[in-house]
């Protein structure tokens, strides 16, 4: 049987360490040996951030959708619809309005109105 040593660890992370162990691993001996384990076989230091989280990660792709998003809407609101439009404006038949034709002045016809007339004057008239 493998002997025991005693290491001082101050109360609270002592009872962090045991509460750990009791969750993951039959024995704190075996929690220990595996934690050193995977720092060394890793090669990385307990004391070094491993990246991002997976909180930050969330939140940097929710910006970038949320940018995705705003350029599809400016795309829609100034190419894809204008365009539409365009496209539906050209295959809408429309009628043309009836306007009078300009004709040479030859070809009119002439009415003959009578502008101005004389105005007869009742007093000397003879």
């Amino acid at each position: 049987m493998d002997s025991f040593t005693g290491i001082r660890f101050k109360k609270e992370t002592a009872k962090r360490f045991q509460t750990f162990s009791r969750t993951y691993f039959k024995s704190h001996t075996e929690a220990m040996a595996t934690m050193l384990d995977f720092f060394f076989y890793n090669e990385i230091s307990p004391k070094e951030k491993l990246g991002p989280t997976g909180r930050t990660i969330e939140a940097k792709l929710l910006k970038r959708i949320n940018a995705v998003i705003a350029i599809m809407r400016d795309v829609e609101k100034t190419q894809t619809k204008p365009t539409v439009a365009m496209i539906q404006s050209l295959f809408e038949i429309e009628e043309p309005s009836k306007k009078p034709r300009i004709v040479e002045k030859k070809y009119a016809e002439e009415k003959k109105e009578i502008r101005f007339r004389e105005k007869k004057n009742q007093n000397n008239q003879l």
